[in-house]
């Protein structure tokens, strides 16, 4: 059976991580259904989230040295040329060594060497940009490809198409009223409304300490909190806690089971987010992070022009915000309610297959058809 080789270049955050994978499983998959084997190679670092979830998954994992492009002039500027060329010459050495027909980069600290050393190896680059406003990363790789995919509609990136974020199945394909009860036992919450915040992989102590700091009006108003406060904030907001209307876990590997307990998101609009929750129709309160290029705060758009989420800026998220506009949203059912209607009619459910047929169509003699 004849076999084709992807290197998969998304390191770092979950919002890098969690689109490769969920391409490379609809990968295998689309591939299998056509005759061919697929074999998957993901490029990342040893400090990224993909450490852990990659093997997890199964797939290999080849480690490249981090290279971050300094935002201000510093020190940096002098080692970033050794430093991109030992990485660049690393790719290139995994490229020969696993034999890789196409390279697939998803944005982040290992995608400028991975184009970098697919365009020596002249071999197809293929583009997948999950925000609005891209990064430098793939600002530069769409200068040197054609193969331009994005997760959302208004990114400005020359040749891009939009086919969504890929999800994992678990999330695209999610029954929430089938798994509420057991997502109630997984986390021991019991049968009162859910607030669902969260900050991402690490955390966001600007979410923690607002809801912590409101916890006072949760009990009255007959709603709970189910708080993943991450690495660096677990102990902390464990010890604040009210444990009769706040839960604290350090971080969701569950993430299915917790879009399942929710009634309401409070979270970053960071891409994969604002993804996952068109996709399982929840309603949003979201809270760009007010740093990098302003990518977040254009993320939220089309969720809140929907009429899916509202926006409150970082500074303004306040404990005092929270008791006058969450707990308050949190009573009006019916809003929640069609706010989640809102959200469910912007969700790209089957983006992981969309685009994995767009990488076989850029490698495969006669695409993926």
């Amino acid at each position: 059976m004849p076999a084709i080789h992807v290197l998969l270049a998304g390191g770092g955050t979950a919002g890098h991580v969690e689109p490769a994978l969920a391409t490379a499983d609809a990968l295998v998959e689309l591939t299998q259904s056509h005759g061919f084997n697929c074999e998957i190679t993901m490029l990342g670092t040893a400090d990224g989230l993909e450490a852990r979830l990659v093997p997890q998954r199964g797939y290999h994992l080849e480690y490249i040295e981090k290279v971050s492009l300094p935002r201000k002039p510093s020190l940096d500027f002098l080692t970033l040329g050794p430093r991109l060329r030992s990485s660049v010459k690393k790719v290139e050495q995994v490229i020969s060594s696993r034999s890789i027909d196409v390279v697939v980069g998803f944005g982040g600290y290992v995608s400028v060497p991975a184009y970098l050393a697919a365009r020596q190896a002249k071999l197809p680059i293929v583009i997948h940009e999950a925000n609005v406003h891209p990064g430098y990363a793939n600002r530069l790789g769409a200068r040197i490809s054609e193969h331009v995919a994005t997760g959302l509609p208004g990114t400005k990136l020359a040749h891009a198409h939009v086919v969504g974020m890929p999800l994992r199945k678990a999330i695209s394909e999610l029954n929430r009223d089938a798994m509420r009860a057991q997502a109630r036992e997984y986390f021991g919450l019991d049968d009162r409304p859910v607030i669902l915040a969260f900050g991402g992989s690490l955390g966001a102590a600007r979410i923690t300490s607002a809801m912590l700091g409101a916890q006072g009006s949760y009990g009255s108003a007959g709603i709970q909190v189910l708080l993943s406060a991450g690495v660096k904030g677990y102990a902390q907001a464990r010890a604040q806690a009210d444990s009769g209307v706040v839960s604290v876990v350090e971080y969701i590997d569950r993430m299915d089971l917790a879009y399942s307990v929710a009634d309401l998101v409070v979270g970053r609009s960071g891409a994969m987010t604002c993804a996952e929750v068109s996709a399982v129709g929840l309603p949003s309160v979201l809270v760009p992070l007010p740093i990098g290029n302003g990518e977040q705060k254009w993320n939220a758009e089309s969720l809140t022009t929907a009429g899916a989420a509202l926006v409150i800026d970082d500074a303004s998220f306040t404990a005092s915000a929270v008791r006058q506009r969450i707990v308050p949203l949190m009573k009006d059912s019916q809003r929640i309610a069609t706010m989640g209607a809102a959200a469910a009619t912007l969700g790209r459910r089957r983006a992981d297959q969309v685009f994995a047929r767009f990488i076989l169509d850029v490698v495969l003699p006669g695409g993926a058809a």
